[in-house]
């Protein structure tokens, strides 16, 4: 009898992981929340993601929370797999004795042992530079690509969409599959095929409604890598050549994206399979005269994020939610352990329809010279350095075009404002002073064409792409 009771328990526990759906995590890099056709915006094709919006639940502000290194991409991967804002970790000893800085430790509880736990077979496989290699080594299956090559080839994510699909057409166990593809696109160097070019019109591709030729003070980051991309002052023709680059790759993203959702079709695995598109974090573009990810503006900070799949309604919600909520979120829906000592809230009351938001305001950072809170309908961004704060009516000015900090009429809401982002502060450990007794000048002058190794002598070393 006891072996009869082993092999029944052995086929129920066998049945029960296999009932549970697996789980596709699609990662982009530097990808604008108005990225998406079917999100709203006119030109871009994105055929695949549209089909994935159209059938789930989307969020129109998904947000970073920031980060403390140049190449914000490190800090978000490690918030996102561990659950964590990065004050929790910044300062901590890693293994060579050093400040583990932007990488989160390996520990749990993370996203890709919290899955495990629940029965699940993980997969990553993505670029290597800048991410959370400490987490990533807890994955089963833990493949990385060569980010430049994969960049330079002209088919964005084809190397990712080949090894998935090979992994997916030859596993033999029946555990459930958790996917997270962290493709390394659509950051720059933003190289797509002719085809994918001719896609689009240049000339007709419309500008950022928040664009301008340049930023009109010192933000901290005026000449960071990512801001030497195009020279000074940023003409209308130069950002519409980044932007058809920027378009191209993503259609070319997308196509691969859509082999990976065919084989599973093709497997009979695409109806028990929720599916989530998100990135990193957003990027300029020209929007506030600007072309990094190195700000705090509703461009550089909002990313796409939607849900589809079993179990996810149709719809949209404008609730406010962190990237670092999507673990607890994903561990919500499959059945697995939440763990309660992170900063990571799920969010699945707001696609199921019980909750209208899990978060009434959020903090974001960057680096030691931005910090902003979102409250009460309002944004407020503080520049330390310079002394200098920025009041938007986020409700109302999306595109953040009317800063109304100088007003008389708003200094109650400002101070008010100030207030919760020191409470933020506090909450997760960040010490930053908001106001500097030495501030530097707000004013700032682009370099002289040839200048600019000048101009950024001394700054931090150029973050490994």
């Amino acid at each position: 009898m006891k072996p009869l009771i082993a092999l029944i328990c052995l086929a129920s526990t066998s049945l029960a992981a296999s009932a549970k759906p697996n789980v596709l995590f699609l990662f982009a890099d530097d990808m604008r929340a108005d990225s998406i056709a079917a999100l709203g915006n006119p030109v871009v094709k994105t055929p695949t993601l549209d089909s994935l919006v159209n059938r789930g639940f989307s969020f129109s502000n998904a947000f970073c929370l920031g980060g403390n290194s140049a190449a914000v991409c490190t800090p978000s991967r490690n918030m996102l797999l561990s659950g964590k804002a990065y004050f929790r970790w910044q300062n901590l000893p890693g293994p060579n004795g050093k400040k583990l800085g932007a990488l989160a430790p390996g520990d749990a509880p993370n996203f890709p042992l919290s899955m495990k736990d629940a029965g699940y077979v993980t997969y990553h496989e993505g670029k290597k530079g800048n991410t959370a290699v400490n987490i990533q080594a807890k994955f089963d299956h833990n493949v990385y690509i060569n980010e430049n090559a994969d960049r330079n080839s002209g088919e964005p994510g084809k190397v990712i969409a080949d090894d998935v699909i090979e992994f997916l057409k030859t596993k033999k166990d029946e555990k459930p599959f958790f996917m997270y593809l962290a493709f390394g696109n659509p950051h720059d160097p933003r190289v797509a095929a002719q085809k994918y070019l001719d896609m689009y019109d240049r000339s007709k591709i419309p500008l950022p409604p928040d664009y301008m030729p340049q930023h009109p003070f010192d933000n901290g980051e005026m000449t960071i890598r990512d801001e030497q991309l195009s020279p000074w002052p940023r003409t209308e023709d130069e950002i519409r050549k980044h932007l058809h680059e920027y378009y191209a790759v993503i259609t070319a993203l997308d196509l691969h994206i859509g082999r990976i959702i065919a084989t599973l079709k093709e497997l009979g695995q695409l109806d028990n399979t929720i599916i989530l598109f998100s990135a990193d974090q957003g990027i300029a573009i020209g929007s506030h005269g600007l072309l990094g990810k190195q700000n705090l503006y509703n461009s550089g900070m909002k990313v796409p994020l939607v849900f589809a799949g079993p179990g996810i309604t149709k719809g949209s919600s404008d609730a406010m939610v962190y990237l670092l909520d999507i673990y607890p979120t994903v561990c919500h829906y499959v059945g697995a352990t939440i763990p309660t000592d992170i900063d990571g809230v799920s969010f699945k009351p707001v696609i199921d329809g019980s909750m209208k938001s899990t978060r009434e305001e959020l903090f974001l950072s960057y680096q030691l010279v931005q910090r902003a809170v979102i409250a009460d309908g309002w944004k407020l961004i503080r520049y330390p350095q310079i002394n200098r704060s920025q009041l938007f009516d986020f409700k109302n000015d999306p595109y953040e075009l009317k800063d109304v900090a100088a007003d008389p009429a708003q200094a109650e809401r400002l101070a008010s404002l100030t207030a919760k982002l020191e409470k933020w502060q506090k909450r997760y450990g960040d010490d930053l002073p908001l106001t500097s007794a030495t501030p530097k000048p707000a004013e700032w002058t682009p370099p002289a064409p040839g200048s600019l190794q000048k101009a950024v002598k001394g700054q931090r070393k150029k973050p490994k792409q």
